[in-house]
């Protein structure tokens, strides 16, 4: 696998999430919303009971080398009205990587983007040198902001490689 091309999250309202996404948080176009996609084939490449009926919209992230989309489903209905909580299987986030975790914070924390906590900092273990806060969009899906102020790679190295010896000595175990 070369890289993530999107991630894509199901949303309650398009019209609403294309004005959290690109209208607040800054996110441009690279598929503006579509029309209603509807078909059996859709439903089968989805794995969804048919009928099936949505469309979509699509935005870069940074450099554009990864993209970000929202889908709404007309049918079948959802059956829930809310995101998962974090805790519960299933569930996800999207961390998007900022330069300035305080000062991207304190803009949309201004514009009235909901944290859960100001950025948290990580100085210890193989995660040293992040900076992070969680936010949620209109639907309760969890987002991140993500500074990595430094890395220390040997830590990384060195967390990984036991990790893995502690894996290879389990296997072997059984």
């Amino acid at each position: 696998m070369r890289s993530v091309h999107h991630v894509g999250i199901t949303v309650r309202d398009l019209d609403a999430s294309v004005a959290f996404y690109h209208d607040l948080l800054g996110l441009a176009f690279v598929v503006p919303p579509t029309p209603w996609f509807e078909g059996a084939d859709l439903a089968r490449g989805l794995g969804v009971r048919p009928p099936v009926a949505l469309r979509v919209a699509l935005f870069e992230v940074g450099d554009g080398a990864t993209w970000f989309e929202v889908l709404q489903y007309r049918s079948p209905a959802s059956r829930t009205d809310r995101a998962l909580p974090q805790s519960d299987v299933g569930a996800a986030h999207v961390a998007f990587h900022v330069e300035d975790i305080a000062g991207t914070y304190a803009d949309l924390s201004a514009k009235g983007v909901p944290f859960n906590s100001p950025p948290n900092v990580v100085d210890d273990g193989p995660l040293a040198g992040w900076r992070w806060a969680y936010f949620t969009d209109p639907d309760g899906h969890t987002m991140e902001l993500v500074e990595v102020a430094y890395v220390r790679q040997d830590e990384r190295s060195s967390s990984i490689a036991g990790y893995e010896a502690m894996r290879t000595a389990r296997s072997s175990d059984r």
